[in-house]
């Protein structure tokens, strides 16, 4: 009788998880609306000038940009902005997202409907990550000597605010 081999897991930082989470999404969304460029309608709409409700100019170029700016930025700033501001930032983004998301989905392809539903599943877990991002403890974040401190600033647990 052999005992099963046991693999060793670590804990992964959120930002970790959420920069992850964007960035797949960000696949997911670009996979979806590049998909759409094969049907003969969209490319109908887009040869008269329209997307979607909107005439194409500036202005819609812009706000599409834009939208896909916010979470192309996330992806860095999950890993860098204050812990605070990161958690919030994602909560807010993530409601928004989900939102925007799943009403483009409304009447769209089946391919464009499981697309938006794995965006939304993923950007779920975004919001996840952020409500329960860990708390600091004071045995984190305050150690008991100096020689802890010079140990716990390599660590990939440190906690920053």
């Amino acid at each position: 009788m052999s005992t099963p081999t046991r693999y060793q897991d670590y804990w992964i930082n959120p930002r970790v998880k959420t920069a992850a989470l964007w960035a797949s999404m960000l696949f997911i969304f670009v996979y979806v609306d590049l998909f759409s460029l094969f049907r003969a309608d969209v490319r109908a709409d887009i040869e008269a000038g329209k997307i979607f409700a909107f005439t194409i100019g500036q202005g819609v170029l812009l706000g599409m940009i834009i939208y896909v700016l916010v979470p192309s930025l996330m992806v860095f700033l999950s890993l860098v902005l204050p812990v605070r501001v990161t958690r919030m930032s994602n909560l807010v983004l993530a409601v928004l997202y989900a939102l925007t998301v799943a009403g483009g989905a409304i009447g769209e392809w089946n391919y464009y409907i499981l697309g938006s539903a794995v965006e939304v599943v993923l950007i779920a877990g975004i919001a996840y990550y952020a409500w329960t991002w860990p708390k600091a403890t004071d045995a984190v974040t305050a150690p008991a000597d100096q020689s802890q401190a010079s140990t716990r600033a390599h660590s990939p647990l440190q906690v920053r605010e």
